[in-house]
């Protein structure tokens, strides 16, 4: 799964660095679809946009991090808070509000990842206790065996001659099947990119200026966790370009 993260830092550069580390992350993976330079502006943001996990730095203009992280915890659906800060001497203030983590700045990678690890055992925990339906799988038939591959993990579907590739962070794999049924099936999690591929919703990265050389010029779209692109269609771009923004 690929958590939804919303940066609070009232450092630009501060941010931006946040963000290039997740997009190194990996297992779980994570989608930045929100940054706040300040308190008002990540309350506005959680009021209509769900997010699994909240990176805060503490020192802030205005409304600090600390009380940010109160009035976070007070809300319906709260996310996971991590603080990120260059102060050290908030770290027991901080656990007193049952934050998950508390990461120093320069942040490291795998002090990063450590954290969204536990943001992803939190948000399997909360699931689980909510009832939530069993995982949806794929069954995947390939060389005299079968394997379920949970659909949570597969970050697009793409049409190829008469198989289906089904690519997932870490492998790749055929499935005989239709792209359109594919996609009323499961049509909350994926939307098509063009007439032979579908990307899962919560996976996109970014939509860039691409030239295909069958193609020409035009777009197309990065998912989190791999370094290919997928086309965007002229008829698909509207629709892509409102998920991006989120």
């Amino acid at each position: 799964m690929t958590l939804k993260v919303l940066i609070v830092d009232d450092e630009a550069l501060a941010r931006e660095r946040l963000r290039t580390l997740l997009g190194d992350c990996r297992a779980p993976a994570a989608n930045v679809v929100a940054e706040a330079a300040n308190a008002a502006q990540a309350l506005a943001w959680l009021g209509r946009q769900q997010i699994d996990l909240a990176l805060i730095d503490i020192h802030m203009p205005g409304t600090d991090g600390l009380t940010l992280a109160q009035t976070v915890s007070a809300l319906p659906q709260p996310p996971a808070v991590v603080f990120v800060t260059a102060y050290a001497e908030h770290a027991v203030a901080a656990f007193e509000l049952e934050v998950l983590d508390y990461l120093t700045k320069p942040v490291r990678l795998e002090r990063l990842q450590a954290a969204l690890q536990k943001a992803d055992r939190s948000r399997q925990s909360a699931q689980g206790k909510s009832a939530a339906l069993p995982e949806q799988m794929l069954i995947i038939q390939e060389r005299g065996r079968t394997e379920r591959v949970p659909l949570s993990q597969v970050l697009y579907l793409k049409a190829e001659l008469k198989y289906i590739t089904v690519r997932t962070p870490t492998k790749s794999y055929l499935l005989e099947g239709s792209l359109s049924e594919l996609e009323d099936k499961y049509r909350d999690r994926f939307m098509r990119v063009h007439r032979n591929a579908l990307i899962a919703r919560d996976a996109v990265q970014a939509l860039e200026k691409h030239h295909d050389p069958q193609e020409g010029e035009g777009w197309a779209v990065r998912l989190i966790g791999i370094d290919e692109l997928l086309l965007v269609s002229r008829r698909q771009l509207a629709a892509v370009r409102e998920l991006v923004k989120g």
